[in-house]
């Protein structure tokens, strides 16, 4: 029989902070376990958009984590810890990010963060996790500069932050299999390149234009878009004006299903293919046209089809989340997990107890964990990339998101 924890939830409102603990506990420091000794609390932070337009993919984030956490909890995963989650919104604005890991660095508590989603928020963030020494895993960021240095397209690969790792595969991964499944498997030579000017989707709409090009295809035209912004019909005319037989949008999903919207109604019945940024169902229903035949990449292989996944997805369901565990939620498991493995290699180490240096031990315990996790695999390299390089390209038939290739990526 299932036991349910008891969840308590902690409101801050004046910092959009929110603790979920799998237990009865509202204290902090230490608790009692089951057999009325004193156990130590270690908290995993979470940043990621939890309201806003991004707020689907951010509450799939926050919940997985709460779902690792409480699975760490209920097993007795590292004796003598028991594991909270704290909760911070970004809002996916840069400065609130920054802000948040500032929050975060100060409770001594938090020996880990699993996010931010955005690669622009990753950006303000690293450097205040680095100077505490504090661990970061984003289930997310695709940016190649955040993990191999500015100059990573120069082929001079530098890793800037020894704190910072990811289980998402990069952009140079995914933009290169875009333009790869576009050309090839789509048949299409000609493309129209529209990017919202972001970290993330400039970034990959640029590594892509590079492979299309260095395939054989043609580049017929450029454009930028404007996040949130609504109006994008001089861009969709450019786009039928140039003849392109498809678009390819960096960017994310509320302008994405905007932007293929528009650009259909101008009559121009060309697919759009983007990134993992736009693979998720607000894409199809932000367009009065239908969608039909949009592609989109994401990393990884579909969770709902892989064997490692259905506990999760048979927990997931159990706990009665309010928010579908969306695009990332496997990898935002899959995060938190390695930092509690990494809290359970310190303290193993450290003879059963939490180390002074807690933080330092459990970033330098990451750069080793391996384990199965929810989407496979789960290692790091020397970058601190992630070992998994699956991905998959998804296609909108009958209204919903159908994957139609996977496959491991190799450069």
């Amino acid at each position: 029989m299932r036991h349910r924890s008891l969840l308590v939830l902690t409101t801050v409102i004046t910092t959009g902070a929110l603790t979920l603990t799998a237990c009865g506990s509202r204290d902090g420091g230490d608790s009692k376990d089951n057999g009325g000794g004193k156990k130590t609390t270690v908290i995993i932070g979470v940043d990621a958009p939890l309201t806003g337009s991004l707020s689907a993919l951010g509450q799939g984030i926050k919940n997985s984590v709460d779902l690792a956490a409480k699975t760490a909890n209920k097993n007795n995963e590292v004796p003598g810890i028991e594991f909270k989650v704290e909760a911070l919104d970004d809002q996916a604005v840069p400065a609130s990010g920054q802000a948040n890991a500032t929050k975060l660095v100060g409770n001594k508590d938090v020996l880990g963060v699993v996010g931010p989603l955005n690669s622009g928020v990753a950006q303000q963030m690293q450097g205040v996790f680095a100077s505490a020494n504090l661990a970061q895993v984003s289930p997310a960021n695709t940016n190649p500069a955040l993990s191999q240095g500015d100059n990573w397209g120069k082929g001079e690969f530098k890793r800037g932050f020894k704190t910072y790792f990811r289980t998402a595969a990069t952009d140079v991964v995914q933009g290169k299999f875009a333009a790869q499944y576009l050309f090839k498997d789509a048949g299409k030579k000609k493309v129209f390149i529209v990017d919202d000017k972001q970290t993330y989707g400039a970034g990959l709409a640029a590594i892509f234009a590079e492979e299309f090009k260095k395939l054989g295809g043609e580049v017929v035209g450029t454009d930028h878009v404007t996040v949130k912004e609504t109006d994008f019909s001089s861009t969709a005319d450019k786009v039928k004006s140039s003849g392109a037989d498809s678009v390819y949008f960096g960017g994310q999903y509320p302008e994405g299903g905007l932007l293929a919207d528009q650009i259909k109604k101008t009559g121009a019945n060309v697919p759009l293919m983007g990134g993992d940024g736009i693979q998720d169902p607000a894409f199809i229903s932000a367009s009065g046209e239908a969608n039909e035949g949009d592609l989109a990449t994401s990393i990884g292989y579909p969770v709902e089809k892989l064997d490692t996944a259905k506990k999760f997805i048979e927990d997931y369901k159990t706990e009665g989340y309010k928010d579908p565990y969306a695009a990332y939620g496997g990898y935002s498991y899959d995060a938190g997990w390695a930092v509690i493995q990494a809290v359970k290699a310190a303290v193993a180490a450290n003879s059963g107890k939490l180390p002074t240096d807690a933080r330092a031990k459990v970033v330098e315990a990451l750069g080793k964990v391996s384990f199965e996790g929810v989407t496979g695999k789960v290692a790091f390299d020397e970058y601190g990339d992630t070992t998994n390089k699956q991905l998959t390209v998804y296609k909108v038939e009958g209204g919903k998101w159908v994957d139609v290739k996977s496959d491991t990526f190799n450069q």
